[in-house]
């Protein structure tokens, strides 16, 4: 299975200077735990749940003064749409993440792995296998 098969598609990136405040809304707003930072027309960072609470609410920063630029991870890791959902699988293992932005041929973001969506393409995946045993038995 390629990994379009099961990213979240279409993907909305925000820049340096988003607030934390707009930040914490976006994600409640979504229903999502990362977003990804985007400047001049390449991904420069995420900014995730956990980078919140650990790197701006734990330190007592503004939110309405604190940006992404100064929370977010640096040092993106992605994946590839064509790639095989195995090998993103050991991206995401290897580095230690749970979401993995996915860029196209023209290294364009198309949307963003994640580990719940790997569990629900590896049980559609498991289902298909499933039908297809079962058919061959009748």
């Amino acid at each position: 299975m390629k990994v379009r098969n099961a990213m979240h598609p279409g993907v909305e990136w925000v820049s340096p200077s988003t607030t934390v405040k707009e930040l914490a809304r976006l994600m409640r707003e979504h229903d999502i735990g990362a977003v990804p930072v985007g400047e001049n027309d390449r991904l420069v960072g995420m900014v995730t749940d956990r980078d919140l609470v650990c790197r701006a609410l734990a330190e007592g920063c503004n939110p309405d003064k604190v940006t992404a630029r100064e929370i977010m991870t640096k040092g993106i890791t992605y994946c590839l749409d064509n790639e095989e959902l195995g090998d993103a699988i050991r991206i995401m293992e290897q580095k230690q993440i749970r979401r993995l932005p996915v860029i196209n041929g023209e290294k364009r973001m198309v949307g963003i792995l994640s580990l719940g969506d790997i569990t629900a393409a590896q049980r559609e995946l498991c289902g298909e296998v499933m039908n297809a045993v079962a058919a061959h038995h009748h």
